[in-house]
C-alpha cells in the first residue's frame, strides 16, 4: 500500500539556516531523539548516510538522490531500515514565510502491507515531528535563529 506522509513546521529560524542545515545531510543524531549515531558516506548526490537508532532498535542507510539549491528540496530514498516497508522516499524542503522565516515540509512516500501502513505513519510522523523540533533547538542553540522583527513605524 503507497502511503504519502506530510509533516510540516514553521521555525523561528531563518529560511537561509535551516536550509543550510538540512542540505549537509549529517545531523540526525542531533535533531532526532530517536537517533544515536550519524555518519556520511561521500559528498553531494549519491552520499550515504549510515544511522543507528538508540535502544539497538536497528540502522538506517540513506542515500542522498537529489540536492537542488536553487528550490531548497533535498530528496533521499532509504534502502535500509529496520521498518517493514518494500520502498521508502523522503522529501525535505524548505520555504521563506513572509517574514522571512523558515517552513520546513517533510514527505515520505512508502510502500507496505496495508496493516503496516498504520502504524508505519504514526511511528514516522512522531519522529519527524520530534526531529523537526530538534533541528530547530539546534539552530536557536547556535545563533541562527532568526532576528526579531521590527516594529512598523
Amino acid at each position: 500500500m503507497l502511503t504519502k506522509l506530510t509533516i510540516t513546521k514553521k521555525m523561528g529560524v531563518s529560511a537561509e539556516s535551516a536550509w543550510d542545515a538540512v542540505r549537509r545531510f549529517d545531523r540526525l543524531d542531533v535533531w532526532f531523539p530517536s537517533m544515536e549515531t550519524c555518519t556520511i558516506e561521500g559528498e553531494g548526490v549519491g552520499a550515504r548516510r549510515h544511522l543507528t537508532l538508540v535502544g539497538g532498535l536497528g540502522t538506517i542507510t540513506d542515500r542522498l538522490v537529489a540536492l537542488d539549491d536553487d528550490a531548497w528540496r533535498l530528496t533521499y530514498e532509504r534502502p535500509e531500515s529496520p521498518f517493514p516497508v518494500a520502498a521508502y522516499t523522503g522529501t525535505v524542503e524548505v520555504f521563506r514565510s513572509f517574514d522571512s522565516l523558515a517552513i520546513v515540509v517533510w514527505t515520505i512516500d512508502f510502500d507496505s502491507s496495508p496493516e503496516d501502513s498504520g502504524p508505519v505513519a504514526e511511528l514516522l510522523n512522531g519522529a519527524i515531528a520530534d526531529g523537526l523540533d530538534g533541528m530547530e533547538a539546534d539552530l536557536g542553540a547556535h545563533g541562527q535563529a532568526a532576528p526579531p522583527l521590527t516594529p512598523a513605524r
